[in-house]
């Protein structure tokens, strides 16, 4: 089994995955053909299900326990500290504010990184917004 992390990527391609996280079709759509699995990741970050199962289908489970855990998902984050998976479970928790795991970032000046978690906690407060805005909760 292929292992992956999001530090095995270059810095710009990691730029494109924040712009993949804001909604930026225009990235999304390059990262659908060129980094699928950054373009499902993202999209899973923000609530799309069948991203989530295309991570999990194509040998990207890390990535499917690195969004749960964002999520806060105990199950997600035992998975990643189970099989050694340090580094996303150290983002995944500061993604949730984990003073800790951001002040990790902090030390060794990984900016890009402390971007990227800033995106993804604006994100899961829009969603807790949305979540409780009655205007906005979708009706079966």
């Amino acid at each position: 089994m292929t292992r992956h992390c999001l530090t095995d990527y270059d810095v710009k391609v990691l730029t494109g995955f924040v712009m993949c996280l804001q909604h930026k079709q225009e990235f999304m759509q390059i990262y659908l053909k060129s980094y699928p699995e950054l373009a499902a990741l993202a999209a899973s970050i923000n609530s799309d299900t069948e991203a989530f199962d295309w991570l999990l289908k194509n040998g990207y489970p890390e990535f499917a326990a690195l969004s749960d855990s964002i999520d806060d998902e105990d199950e997600a984050t035992e998975w990643l500290e189970r099989y050694h998976y340090d580094f996303l479970s150290r983002f995944a928790a500061a993604c949730r504010q984990d003073e800790a795991a951001i002040q990790w970032f902090k030390e060794r000046d990984l900016k890009l990184f402390l971007w990227m978690i800033d995106t993804i906690q604006r994100i899961l407060l829009q969603q807790s917004l949305d979540a409780s805005n009655v205007h906005k909760i979708r009706r079966i």
